[in-house]
């Protein structure tokens, strides 16, 4: 199994067009893949220790202040990846480590920093801890090629992303809502979303 930090190393060796441009923001360079220097595409990085970053936010970059105001926290050995690069990936780590178990797809919303992340975990079968995997989009149009086409347990969970962020999934075979109902209007796990309620929420008036 891959330890922490090699799959890095290894992407920037084999597929470094799949890792994120080194110093990227979502809210500047469109495809929010932020990454910095020190999470490298250097092949000859050696694994380290788990590490939490976070780096300040450059003054000039929206959303730096007291709340919110640091990049995303990232351990250094984790891989961050362009979005048009998750099936790649996901193949690479499938068919050349053997990592055939696709176990999660989560987001998380960095509203200061105008980015939704999402976070895949994939497994061996034959032991050993999760490779993660993050791509991070703008807020404003968050894209991800599916993965549904090779990997069909992804489908419900590109939904959820889907469903309570508004991650976009081109190619996903049925992508609709699969909690709140299609007339329902936004997406309920963002940090934006308004917490007094929605419009659908009524009394009928009945005893």
């Amino acid at each position: 199994m891959l330890a922490k930090g090699e799959l890095r190393a290894l992407l920037a060796r084999d597929l470094p067009e799949a890792l994120a441009p080194v110093g990227g923001h979502a809210a500047s360079n469109g495809n929010g893949n932020g990454q910095t220097a020190a999470q490298g595409t250097n092949p000859d990085l050696a694994p380290k220790e788990p590490k939490a970053q976070t780096e300040p936010i450059d003054k000039a970059e929206p959303g730096a202040g007291r709340e919110g105001g640091a990049r995303p926290l990232l351990q250094e050995y984790d891989a961050v990846v362009n979005a048009q690069s998750i099936p790649q990936v996901a193949a690479y780590l499938r068919d050349q480590h053997g990592y055939e178990f696709l176990s999660n797809i989560t987001a998380v919303d960095y509203l200061a920093q105008g980015l939704i992340e999402v976070v895949y975990h994939f497994f061996s079968l034959a032991g050993g801890g999760p490779q993660t995997v993050r791509v991070r989009v703008p807020r404003e149009h968050p894209v991800i090629p599916t993965l549904t086409g090779e990997w069909p347990g992804a489908n419900l969970q590109e939904r959820e992303a889907f469903d309570m962020y508004g991650v976009q999934f081109p190619g996903h075979p049925y992508l609709r809502r699969i909690y709140m109902w299609d007339e329902f209007e936004g997406y309920p796990l963002r940090k934006d979303f308004p917490k007094t309620g929605d419009k659908y929420t009524h009394d009928t008036g009945g005893e």
